[in-house]
């Protein structure tokens, strides 16, 4: 996708800019509620409206099939998922995934935080519906992705 038919570009600029603050203020070696709340203060000093462990339900055919908690729902567009660890796995990939369907929004940050630095990545929700296949290859690709 070409930078200039990013969605949310400038949003999603400010909430990663937050991320990388977080981390050279605060550093290596702590535990997600510590992150997010760092997170949270930095969302505040930039003015940026969301809301923390957001519910979201799953729903088929009218019924609820699975229950969530977004870290962050960030202007009611963006979801912003953090997890600290070394690399993303695909477990990772599919919770976020999961959210976006559930939450029916069309773009997630999923931020990891290491001893080496925080990395982040942008999924996108085509039309409310995530194509299978497309996300297996997503999948595929990324899973031997890592941040040594």
């Amino acid at each position: 996708m070409q930078d200039d038919k990013l969605i949310y570009k400038e949003l999603s600029y400010q909430i990663v800019g937050v991320l990388f603050d977080v981390f050279n203020e605060i550093g290596p070696g702590h535990d997600e509620k510590t992150y997010e709340l760092a997170i949270a203060k930095g969302l505040d000093l930039r003015n940026i409206a969301y809301s923390r462990q957001v519910p979201a339900s799953l729903i088929y055919k009218g019924e609820i099939v699975g229950n969530f908690f977004l870290d962050f729902l960030i202007n009611n567009l963006i979801v912003l998922e953090i997890k600290v660890g070394t690399r993303f796995s695909q477990k990772d990939f599919k919770q976020v995934l999961n959210y976006l369907q559930a939450s029916n929004k069309k773009l997630a940050i999923l931020a990891i935080f290491s001893r080496k630095g925080v990395k982040f990545i942008r999924l996108l929700n085509v039309d409310n519906k995530i194509n299978t296949f497309k996300t297996e290859l997503t999948l595929n690709k990324i899973r031997k992705f890592s941040l040594y």
